[in-house]
C-alpha cells in the first residue's frame, strides 16, 4: 500500500452531468431577454438554441431525479451538445470569447 499519496478519483455518472448542467446554468444567459428576441443577423437562432439546450437540462434533471443515469456516451453527446451551442452563442455576440 502507497501512502502520502492521494489518487484523483473521477466522479461518477451522476456528479458528472450535474456538473455540466451546473456549469450550463451558470454561463449560459435563459433569462436574457435579449436573447429571446429576433435579430436581424443570425448564425443559428439563439433562442431555439438556448430551448434545445434548456430542454435536454430538464431531460437530465428529470432522469438523474428518477435515480436513472446516463451513460458514457449520453454524457459525451450532451457535453458536445453544449459545447458547439456555446460556440454558436459567441459567434452571434450573446456569449463572451473564453
Amino acid at each position: 500500500m502507497i501512502t502520502g499519496m492521494s489518487i484523483n478519483k473521477k466522479p461518477d455518472r451522476k456528479t458528472t452531468i450535474l456538473n455540466i448542467i451546473q456549469q450550463v446554468r451558470a454561463q449560459f444567459p435563459f433569462d436574457d431577454v435579449n436573447v429571446q428576441i429576433c435579430g436581424d443577423s443570425c448564425i443559428g437562432c439563439p433562442k431555439k438554441l438556448l430551448e434545445l439546450v434548456e430542454s435536454e437540462i430538464n431531460h437530465w434533471e428529470y432522469v438523474v431525479a428518477k435515480g436513472n443515469l446516463p451513460n458514457m456516451s449520453e454524457i459525451d453527446y450532451f457535453a458536445k451538445l453544449c459545447k458547439n451551442i456555446r460556440r454558436s452563442l459567441v459567434r452571434n455576440g450573446v456569449l463572451p470569447p473564453i
